[in-house]
């Protein structure tokens, strides 16, 4: 990814996306209104912070990429699977975006999905051959019901996409060094990727990369601490695995760099949530 200033916002834009009719940004926490603990681009209203400035936000990041509010349409988040296919004619119904959703698709010219993150990954697609594009929120349970999977489906089922030519980015989130999880949430994570995904750091040892074999290990989870997982891997892996023919990686951990990022694990829950937005121009 490439970072980018719009006056006082700051963004990134994935490279494999620099030559497509698209427009897209993942917004940093930067250039915005809200105080204290939302400080200070916050585009959601979920997280405590007053309507006005998120209101504000949101129209600062729009505006960065020459859109107006009436062309973004957003969703509630679930954690699930569930892919909503848009149209414009979604702009003009009241209660559009309280769909619950965790990925959004579209073949229209001019509808911004907008999304909003503080750890989990986002992911953005774009179908030059069938002129598609999409957005989907994936956290570990969305990992582990298979959201990316199912946006990759949904595109071949609604637009005729074929995997191979379609272009993937993998957002800013947590990294697998701040991403300390439980042996059961472990276990799921592995369980539905090909890659080896969990990490763990012995007493005493190096670090060593392990399979899944290991959780089911009594006298090897003795020796180790909570394993880590690297969400970057698992996103990559099961996009290879339904057949994206690109796909690029950010690479930027969000819980260590909250300078920059909302991190909801990092400050504990008290934080914001960064934009993510992708049109088709």
């Amino acid at each position: 990814m490439h970072r980018i200033t719009h006056g006082t916002l700051v963004s990134y834009q994935f490279d494999a996306f620099q030559q497509s009719n698209i427009s897209h940004s993942i917004f940093t926490r930067l250039g915005g209104v809200s105080e204290g603990q939302w400080a200070s681009l916050n585009m959601s209203r979920s997280t405590g912070d007053a309507a006005e400035p998120v209101i504000e936000n949101r129209k600062r990041a729009l505006d960065a990429l020459g859109l107006k509010q009436e062309q973004s349409i957003t969703s509630w988040l679930v954690h699930g699977n569930h892919v909503r296919v848009l149209t414009r004619d979604d702009l003009r119904v009241q209660g559009a975006n309280d769909v619950h959703a965790d990925a959004m698709i579209t073949q229209d010219r001019g509808l911004a999905l907008t999304l909003r993150f503080a750890d989990c990954v986002p992911v953005m697609f774009h179908d030059p051959a069938k002129g598609a594009i999409g957005i989907a929120h994936a956290g570990w349970k969305g990992v582990v019901n298979g959201v990316l999977i199912e946006t990759v489906l949904a595109m071949s089922r609604a637009f005729g996409s074929r995997p191979q030519d379609i272009v993937a980015g993998i957002g800013p989130c947590i990294g697998p060094d701040k991403f300390e999880v439980g042996e059961d949430v472990a276990a799921q994570i592995q369980g539905v990727v090909s890659e080896c995904v969990v990490e763990r750091q012995g007493d005493g040892e190096d670090k060593e990369r392990q399979g899944i074999s290991t959780l089911s290990s009594p006298s090897a989870v003795s020796l180790q601490t909570k394993p880590r997982v690297n969400l970057w891997a698992a996103a990559a892996s099961q996009l290879e695995q339904v057949g994206v023919g690109q796909v690029e990686v950010a690479n930027i951990c969000t819980a260590s760099n909250t300078h920059e990022w909302f991190s909801h694990r990092a400050e504990q829950g008290k934080t914001g949530r960064f934009g993510a937005v992708i049109v088709l121009s």
